[in-house]
Order: C-alpha cells, then structure tokens, then sequence
C-alpha cells in the first residue's frame, strides 16, 4: 500500500535540482500513505515518485520498480490478491522474477499482454506503466474505484497523484469548479470524473488510459457492472454465497503485518470478521460510537464479538473531539464530502492503527447484495404501474399542489416521476429549485442527470431495483463509500481490504435476481440467510443503521456556535447566499423540519473552502499524524 505522483512531460527535459526538491515535496506531503519508505526514477520524459506502507516484505516491493532490462518502469498503489497464481502462471511461460512482491508479477504481466493485462487482476489499485522503448505511458484504475488516481493536463505535460493535495501544491492559485459545486449539493460528494478543484479530474474505476508525451489521454473502459440474473434454487445460492465469501476473506488476509477488522452492529462487518476468524483464530477487531443514545453501534459490536469469541476495542467520541478534527480529516479528504460518517472513521481508523497495519471490512455489500432500503421503493411503488399514464400526470399535478412536508406528497411524486428522473443514488442533498436560492453561480444548465442519465441508458432493460444498484456503484459508492474508507484509513497510515468489492464476489452477485434480494420485508435477503449461522441472530434481526452521527441533536446545540461562526467567517460570500443557509439553521433549531444534512453540506463546503482556497490553516499542522491544528495567524 502506497501513494505516488507522477509527471510525463510533454519534451526531454533534465530536471534541475529546484524542480527535484518541488517534485519530492509533492512526494513527501502524500507521506500518511506511505511512512515506511520512498523512491524516484527520473529520466528525460517521466518523474516517478513513490511513498510505501510496508504490507509484505519491503525489501520485496521497493518502487519505482523496472522490468525488462530497465525497459519498463512502474509505480503501483494498491493490492493484487491473485498475484501468487498469475506468478505461477507466467513462470511457466518463461517469465523471470527478481522479487516476490506484486507489483513485479504486475510489470511481467504487462509484458505479456500490454493494456490487456489489467483485466486480469484481482485487487485494489491505481496503476502507472512507462514503456521507456516505445515512449509511451499506460495507467489504470481497479474496477470500483477502490484506490484513486488524480491527474491534470497542461501545455507542459500531464501530472498524476494519489492525493489531489499532490497536484494542487504545485499549483499557483486554486479555483473552485462551478459545476463541481452545483453537482456536489445534489450528491454530498463530486461526482467523478470532476473535482472541486478546476483543472483537476480523477480517473474513472474500470478504465484504463495510454498516451505518449505532447498527446492527450485516451481512455477506454475494461470492466463495468453488468446484472446477468441466474435461476437458481436457494441452497445452491447460498453455498455459492458461503464458498466466494470465504475465499475472498481468505485471500484479502494476505499478509506479513497483523490484519484486523472493523466491527459494527451490522451484517456486513461481522460477516467478514466471523469468515476472518476462521484464518486467523485471534483477529482483533475494532468499534466507535457517541455517548448519545441511538447513535452507537459499541454495545451490540461487543456482543457479538464476545459470541464470536474475538477482542474488539472500541473508542467513544465527543462532539467536541468530533468537530476539533474536521479541519483535519477534510485535508485528507481533498474534496469536500457532506457525509458525516467520514468522521467517526477516522477515529476508528486511528484506533485500529495502534494495534494492527491492515483492516478488513465491509463496504460493498449494500451495493452488490441489495442492501439500501431505498431499494425496496420499487415494491411499494408497484400499485401506480396499474395507473393510465393520464392519471398519472392528474397524480402529478397534485403532489406537486401539497405543500412540503404534507403527508403522501413524497410518495405521489416518486410514483409519478419515472425512476431516471428522480433517482441520482442513496442520497440527494438539494433539489434544483433550493440550489437557484443558495448558489450565486448557479447555472441552469448543469443538472444532476447529466451524470446520472448515461448510467440509466445503460441500464434501460434492466429490473428498476438492479438499475438503482448499477447507478450506486457508479456515483455513491465510489464517490462516498470508497472515497471516506481510503481517505480516513490512509490518514493514519493503515490500510483498508474490502471483501466484498472483489470481481469474483460481484459476479455471484450479479446473478441474482432481484426476487432474492428484495423479499420477506427485508433488504440483501438471500445474504442474511447465507450468513445464518455464521454470524449471531441478534445481528442478523437488527434494523440497519449505517454510521450513525448525531449530526442533527448536535447543530441544535453543541455546535450551534461553531456552525454560525464558520457561515460568518467563510469567503465564499461570492459563491454562496449565506442569509439562505442561517435561515435553514434558524429553521432547524426551530423544529421547523430536520435540514441537518443540507445544512452539514454547505458548512463542509465551507471548511474545505478556508483550507483550500482561504488557506486559514496550517497544512504541516494538518498533514501531521493527530496534531493540534490552529489557523494560521492572519
């Protein structure tokens, strides 16, 4: 595990030694992913440089890494879990290694097969390649998005990073991207392939790119979700469910460092640490929650690890501690992320990091398995099929005349409006008509479905709840989910596996139909009868819960004070009608309607704005392992 940055120019230049020194500080900024060692190759046309976690054997993973007689250079952020079979595989065709790491097995493959070597990896990764002979540069991103990749193209060349911070440290001043914004008050997160930051993009998962220098990227996809539902009798499922969750539990364990796991009330986590205790007998696991009752998860993670019969250790956290660290976790978070369950991850991640360097867990199965309650709108909506298309506009019309929070206007408008004009993922922040009031740059022309309605076409004949799974694991999941979960673990230097996000995995998933998925009034049903017996009953009965952040009790009072001084002292008076955003929180404190999670929006947006654009704070400060954090003496 790692992070890098690199620079393929656009002509031959030999570095001087004040642009060694600038490239090694956008290396050693990126240091949290990467503590344990660093390394360079420069040559004419390419800068590499590297930062490492060691996993396996350092003296075995050293990078940049070259291969071929120094033909090939590479730098690799990520695992690859099939890499002792692929090894095996080519040692029989004659490929020789110098190393038993991965990233070697990763440059032979490349040899072999070019650009189609990536779809034979079984892991998390962002990948550059440099083909010194043929001048040429090849990267790429694993199917889900589960390791970033950054880049920026200028008349100089272009630039990659696994950290946005990487890139933008380089630059002069950085801009806001208007439609970024606008997207990010629909979504809580930017929708890739943009960022906040004007310039910037991130490549897309399941893509690759090749390029030469002075040429643009030319991208193509190599994998994408696909539902190819199987009929199958329910045993059979179940054990097909049993055997790939198994091995992918098996195979994410792969390591020379202890590996943990993270521990919640839900199924998804004390799936993988039940399967995780059958490889490693004494896998410790971890748990945070609030003193707030409702908003803990430690008591029932105790529970089950003492029927699991497993340590678990958990952390309680403080509003004040809470709201002390956000300036913190939102430089690590490069872009502004409106969720506020990134924060007790970090805490959990922090924890973790001072007993083990891996952590197992669950991200994923909600996506693949069905696991949202959103998707079993489908079912409760299923009456208005029966209605004329007449009746329904009527319907329409009179959802639209019922003032906001009126009981059944929700429900008239969802059964009314088709599923790909209403749905954009698990979360939607602010309507378009909000947006008009809130946004000075508000722009008529950038709407949410320009990033949703290419995923619908894709998925037009698709069952509606397998087309809410296609677009989820397409935006929230990698624009939340996976965003959050490499962020706050990578800020403290410890790296996060997830089982359930492995190709092998989704290609049982993918085959289930959506009847198996959606039934007996629950969501991920032939998952949880998969796990009976695994996991304890009184997790598989429990209500999901998710992260659960008194976020809404807490604007209301104990951050009441730190929510209006950060609206009053925030610069974004050219970007945002702030009489808006204090009248939602007036109306909030009020009891007038819970607007917490739109007001927690803005407010992100605003702290990433003082640390990005203001620069109110000190990033050595921030980018210091649990620091202090002050701002910076104006």
């Amino acid at each position: 595990m790692c992070g890098f940055i690199g620079i393929l120019r656009n002509k031959p230049v030999e570095m001087n030694a004040n642009q060694l020194n600038e490239f090694e500080n956008q290396n050693n900024i990126i240091t949290h992913r990467g503590p344990d060692d660093e390394g360079y190759y420069h040559d004419d046309y390419v800068s590499f440089g590297f930062r490492r976690l060691s996993i396996i054997d350092i003296e075995s993973g050293q990078q940049p890494l070259s291969y071929d007689d120094d033909k090939i250079w590479l730098i690799f952020n990520g695992e690859i879990y099939n890499y002792v079979e692929l090894r095996e595989d080519l040692l029989k065709e004659g490929y020789t290694f110098a190393t038993e790491s991965d990233t070697e097995v990763i440059a032979a493959l490349f040899s072999k097969h070019k650009e189609d070597a990536f779809q034979y990896l079984r892991g998390m990764f962002s990948i550059i390649i440099w083909d010194k002979e043929k001048e040429t540069l090849y990267g790429a991103r694993d199917p889900f998005g589960i390791k970033p990749l950054f880049y920026k193209e200028s008349n100089q060349g272009t630039i990659f990073a696994s950290e946005k911070k990487s890139i933008t440290l380089m630059m002069e001043d950085e801009e806001v991207d208007y439609t970024a914004l606008q997207h990010y008050l629909s979504f809580q997160f930017v929708p890739e392939p943009l960022t906040m930051t004007k310039g910037i993009k991130k490549m897309e998962p399941g893509h690759y790119f090749v390029t030469k220098p002075g040429e643009e990227l030319k991208f193509t996809r190599y994998w994408h979700a696909t539902f190819n539902p199987v009929l199958m009798e329910k045993q059979d499922w179940i054990k097909r469910i049993q055997d790939v969750m198994y091995d992918s539990v098996n195979v994410h364990m792969r390591s020379d460092v202890p590996v943990g796991s993270f521990l919640s009330g839900g199924i998804d986590s004390t799936i993988i640490v039940a399967m995780a205790k059958k490889f490693n007998p004494n896998i410790k696991t971890f748990s945070v929650g609030f003193e707030r009752e409702g908003f803990s998860e430690v008591d029932v993670a105790k529970e089950t690890a003492e029927k699991l019969d497993v340590e678990n250790i958990s952390y309680i956290i403080s509003p004040e501690e809470y709201v002390e660290k956000l300036p913190k976790i939102m430089w690590h978070m490069d872009d502004p992320l409106a969720d506020p369950s990134c924060v007790p991850l970090y805490f959990l991640a922090r924890e973790a990091r001072k007993h083990v360097t891996v952590v197992l867990s669950g991200e994923g199965s909600d996506e693949l398995f069905g696991g949202y309650n959103i998707y079993r709108e489908p079912e409760s909506l299923r009456m208005f099929n029966s209605i004329p298309t007449p009746a329904k506009s009527l319907l329409a019309r009179v959802a639209d005349a019922i003032p906001e929070g009126v009981r059944g206007k929700s429900f008239l408008e969802r059964g009314t409006t088709p599923l790909r004009n209403r749905y954009i993922g698990n979360a939607k922040m602010f309507e378009d008509v909000e947006k008009q009031e809130l946004l000075k740059t508000y722009d008529k022309n950038v709407f949410y479905q320009q990033v949703t309605e290419k995923l619908f076409d894709e998925v037009q004949d698709y069952p509606l709840v397998n087309q809410m799974q296609y677009v989820d694991i397409h935006t929230w999941m990698r624009g939340d989910i996976l965003l959050k979960a490499d962020r706050m673990t990578m800020a403290n230097s410890l790296e996060l596996r997830v089982p359930f996000l492995d190709k092998n995995v989704f290609e049982v998933a993918s085959q289930i139909p959506v009847d198996m998925k959606i039934a007996n009034g629950t969501t991920k049903s032939i998952l949880r009868q998969a796990s009976r017996g695994i996991i304890p009953d009184h997790v598989l009965d429990r209500k999901k819960l998710g992260f659960p952040v008194p976020i809404r009790h807490w604007l209301k009072n104990e951050l009441n004070g730190w929510a209006k001084q950060l609206i009053q002292e925030s610069q974004t008076d050219h970007l945002l009608h702030k009489d808006y955003v204090i009248r939602l929180l007036d109306a909030h404190c009020q009891g007038k309607g819970d607007y917490s999670r739109k007001i927690w929006t803005v407010l992100m947006f605003m702290l990433w704005h003082q640390i990005n654009i203001e620069n109110k704070f000190d990033v050595n400060a921030l980018s210091k392992p649990d620091s202090v954090i002050e701002k910076v003496t104006q």
